[in-house]
């Protein structure tokens, strides 16, 4: 069982109908590492299906070199801020060059935690509370009121970088300096101790949830890439109606922020069983502890035909313009 929105698959069944595709990876985030990893996997898996792809490091040629470097799309393979915020999707729209997954406006909401938590209260999404954090002070003010335990993660990052987990009064300040390092705005949020789930969406479908076990204090950078002790049980609910609820809510957060294409919606749930929807990820990782193959393959796709089909979605965007149009004009 599985969400589904609006969003219908363009079916490529050749090759050589994608062109010459660029895969955009590494980049100068704190996340480059992870992206080099990700895009090596990815432009191997492009290759074995006869794609004509390319590695593309923005950190290494520029975006004036590339526009005069013939290539007819890109797999945006960059994790963090100028890949996933909505900065290089703005960039390759202007050269009119079609790119996987969520447009600009989509990208940079997704990116920004804080916005991202107010448009989920806006539109009855369960979310854990939380309070904008931009000086000790706010953080101050907001412990008293949430109480503790508390997460505290830069607002524009990802990968969990300079997230914490703040357990006494003791230790806010420090938490709070780390996460101020990597932007002026940091959300501070009640934690939930509990179940982490995750569920991917794919052409407007979701895949099957993940639920994730990690001996960490919590789901952390080096849970995600580094750890080999971290168990994930895919399917991670224990009745097709639990699915059900987890893939609804999972497209109900994926729509209100405009994603499309492919992306991961991740999950904490507490003692009374209620998914809260933490944050959507546009871009997440394709690296050999990644969440989103695991769950293609629980769903039968290999990692190969995973990549053709997200690279399926640099079609998508036609479809959704053509989408509004009709429901503009009431046919």
């Amino acid at each position: 069982m599985s969400g589904a929105n609006f969003e219908r698959r363009h079916v490529v069944a050749d090759a050589s109908e994608f062109g010459r595709v660029a895969v955009m990876l590494g980049g100068d985030s704190s996340e480059r590492e992870v992206s080099l990893d990700t895009g090596a996997a990815v432009l191997e898996a492009l290759t074995v299906k006869g794609v004509d792809a390319h590695a593309w490091d923005p950190a290494e040629k520029s975006m004036a070199q590339f526009a005069s470097a013939g290539f007819d799309r890109v797999w945006i393979a960059l994790h963090g801020p100028g890949g996933e915020d909505g900065a290089l999707q703005g960039a390759l729209q202007w050269l009119d060059t079609p790119y996987t997954g969520s447009g600009v406006m989509a990208s940079a909401i997704a990116m920004d935690k804080v916005r991202s938590k107010h448009l989920f209260r806006a539109a009855d999404i369960p979310t854990p509370d939380y309070a904008v954090v931009r000086c000790q002070a706010d953080a101050s003010a907001a412990a008293e009121r949430l109480g503790f335990p508390l997460i505290i993660k830069p607002s524009g990052q990802g990968s969990s970088v300079g997230m914490s987990k703040i357990s006494e009064r003791a230790e806010l300040d420090a938490a709070v300096d780390m996460a101020l390092q990597f932007g002026d705005t940091a959300l501070l949020e009640t934690c939930i101790t509990g179940d982490e789930f995750t569920v991917a969406v794919l052409q407007g479908r979701t895949l099957p949830s993940i639920r994730i076990v990690t001996p960490r204090v919590f789901y952390d950078y080096r849970a995600k890439y580094e750890s080999d002790r971290t168990e994930y049980i895919c399917r991670g609910t224990a009745s097709d109606a639990e699915e059900q609820r987890y893939a609804d809510l999972a497209i109900a957060a994926f729509d209100e922020l405009g994603c499309t294409g492919w992306g991961r919606v991740d999950f904490m749930t507490g003692a009374d069983g209620q998914p809260l929807v933490l944050e959507v990820n546009t871009v997440p990782g394709m690296t050999s502890h990644s969440l989103v193959p695991m769950a293609a393959r629980e769903a039968g796709i290999d990692f190969n035909q995973l990549c053709w089909r997200i690279l399926e979605t640099s079609f998508d965007a036609s479809v959704v313009s053509d989408y509004a149009e009709v429901a503009a004009n009431g046919t």
